[in-house]
């Protein structure tokens, strides 16, 4: 039993630097006596629990890192949010994310799970995300990971790690994957080319426009089969802006980037991309 008085101003503070519970932050002070170093410890152990209070606010801000393997054979992004721009900003929460990215590499992770699982220095990922939720009061969490494997992986990071693009390429490419890689960023992409574009986006693409078409009083009337043909003109329009290879190339408006790619090897192709963003 504690010796010390817990004063509300105390239970106050300890809530506001681990994100607990009012009644859990007073228990965690009585029990350890006052001293709110183990009063974080002992909420530590109540990593979960302190998570599961924390549910009600949305993590939008964060830290995206993609980063490739030595040999440029496998990339990994991955996504540490955050709820303020604040903490997503200050170097010691950069250096966790970048700790948690180098783990994702190092040993060579496929999901979130696996990740959640990795050691570092003797201790889970997933109860190093407990201790940081519970030192900086914000909920937070690995709560993306995305992965390309290839002959040649490019990876970029922009805005101020905002956007992680990974770039897999058929042979490698360093400047080109770069280049791509910034144009997924920009222009946000729904897939390489047409071919591969998920046939429920293309439906989905498909009942929008012709639902358009046939609210243009224009077009009150016509057949059904005029209205088609008109719906698969735009799908095509779709196509151009939405595949990576059909896109306008961003540093070079005269050229797609599927011409891009050919003028520099005839042979290169972009077999896979992955984009992560905040949000």
């Amino acid at each position: 039993m504690s010796t010390v008085a817990i004063t509300a101003a105390d239970i106050n503070k300890l809530r506001q630097m681990t994100g607990a519970g009012m009644m859990d932050c007073r228990k965690a002070l009585t029990e350890t006596n006052g001293d709110f170093e183990a009063a974080i410890d002992w909420l530590r152990k109540k990593g979960a629990k302190v998570a599961a209070l924390r549910g009600d606010r949305e993590a939008k801000e964060g830290v995206v890192l993609a980063k490739t393997t030595a040999d440029n054979k496998t990339g990994i992004a991955v996504c540490v949010s955050c709820e303020t721009d604040f903490v997503s900003k200050n170097a010691d929460f950069v250096a966790f994310a970048q700790t948690i990215a180098d783990a994702a590499i190092a040993n060579n992770v496929k999901s979130i799970d696996e990740l959640n699982n990795v050691t570092i220095n003797g201790a889970k990922v997933a109860d190093l995300v407990n201790d940081k939720l519970a030192s900086i009061g914000e909920k937070i969490g690995i709560t993306k990971l995305e992965r390309v494997d290839a002959d040649y992986v490019a990876s970029y990071i922009h805005g101020a790690n905002r956007i992680g693009v990974l770039v897999g390429l058929n042979k490698p490419a360093a400047e080109v994957g770069k280049d791509i890689a910034m144009q997924i960023a920009a222009m946000s992409p729904v897939a390489v080319d047409a071919d591969s574009v998920p046939a429920s986006t293309i439906e989905r693409e498909r009942a929008i426009v012709i639902e358009q078409i046939r609210n243009d009083p224009k077009m009150a009337g016509k057949p059904d089969e005029m209205i088609s043909k008109i719906a698969e003109g735009k799908l095509k329009a779709f196509f151009k802006e939405s595949t990576l290879v059909n896109q306008t190339f961003v540093k070079d408006n005269g050229k797609s980037v599927g011409e891009y790619l050919k003028s520099v090897d005839a042979g290169l192709k972009v077999t896979e991309f992955k984009r992560v963003a905040l949000g």
